[in-house]
């Protein structure tokens, strides 16, 4: 969608930016119930394996996601300090 977004109104939205418009628009991922029977297998795998490659490019390891988005909170309810989190540590 972010794709689709960018090449038809020439703005950039990021994968979570692209979620988070939809859902403020209403929309939300639709997955069919069954699959097709005259479903082409083959067809879907030279898809995958081209295509998709191309659209969804490298994105970032699992470890590196998860573990940038959980802090441990202190008694106080503030986050902990840990390595980085100084007033000069970049801010993603």
């Amino acid at each position: 969608m972010a794709t689709l977004i960018g090449r038809k109104f020439h703005i950039s939205y990021s994968v979570s930016g692209t979620t988070r418009l939809m859902h403020r628009l209403g929309f939300s991922p639709q997955v069919p119930a069954r699959r097709v029977a005259e479903r082409d297998e083959q067809a879907v795998a030279v898809w995958k394996e081209a295509t998709w490659a191309e659209v969804k490019g490298p994105g970032r390891p699992m470890a590196a996601t998860s573990a940038s988005r959980t802090r441990q909170a202190s008694r106080d309810g503030h986050p902990e300090d840990g390595p980085g989190s100084g007033a000069d540590a970049p801010r993603s």
